[in-house]
Order: C-alpha cells, then sequence, then structure tokens
C-alpha cells in the first residue's frame, strides 16, 4: 500500500483489500479514475475486476484503501461521502504528508467515523 502510494504521487491512488475472519489475505490496486492530488474515485473497470477475484479467491472485501499525499491519515467529509455507499469494508488511509508513511483504518457507517486498530503481521 505504501509503495503504491507513493508510486502514484503526487496523486491519490486507491484500491481494495481482500480477506478472511477478519484478517487481510490480498492487496489489488487499482487506477483512481481522477487522477487527482485531492481526491480519488476508483475506476469501474478496475473495481469490477477486483471484486471478481476477491470472490473466486473465497475472500470478502475487507477494506478500500487511499492515499493521502498531503493531508494527515484521517477521512474527509469527501471520503465519508463515499463510503456511503460501501458502509461494511473498513477504509486504510495512507498518509504521505511527512516523511514516513502513516497508515490508520476506520470504520465508516451513517457518516461516523471510528477508528480501528491495525494490527500487522
Amino acid at each position: 500500500m505504501v509503495a503504491h502510494a507513493r508510486a502514484e504521487a503526487p496523486n491519490e491512488c486507491c484500491g481494495m483489500i481482500g480477506g478472511r475472519d477478519g484478517s487481510a489475505t490480498s492487496i489489488h490496486r487499482a487506477r483512481n479514475a481522477e487522477e487527482s492530488p485531492l481526491r480519488y474515485v476508483m475506476h469501474p473497470t478496475d473495481q469490477l475486476r477486483i471484486m471478481e477475484e476477491i470472490e473466486a479467491r473465497g475472500e470478502e472485501l475487507a477494506a478500500i484503501y487511499h492515499s493521502h499525499t498531503g493531508s494527515p491519515a484521517y477521512p474527509s467529509q469527501t471520503d465519508i461521502n463515499l463510503a456511503e455507499n460501501w458502509p461494511d469494508p473498513l477504509y486504510v488511509i495512507c498518509s504521505l504528508a511527512d516523511r514516513e508513511p502513516e497508515l490508520r483504518a476506520f470504520a465508516i457507517r451513517d457518516g461516523e467515523v471510528e477508528e480501528v486498530t491495525l494490527e500487522l503481521e
């Protein structure tokens, strides 16, 4: 995820994470259809392909990720609005605003943001 964020900078990157039993098991890069440093929209063709790959692996959509290139790893109002259509997966944000990348995860449901602890193995 960090490598993807760095590769796409100064634009935001985006993608999906497949999982089983509460653990992430695959990561899938997508194109940002907006090609923007301020927002992301997952390219529809990539979104469909990734969902098919996740299902073929017997996984579920565990998380949607994207980067913030100049702001902290916290959902913007735009991020909260986008989550309205996808309330079940977590949202992982990778911020490149400082020297060291910052990764944080959130549950976003009904406009409410709740941080979730990530356990890295």
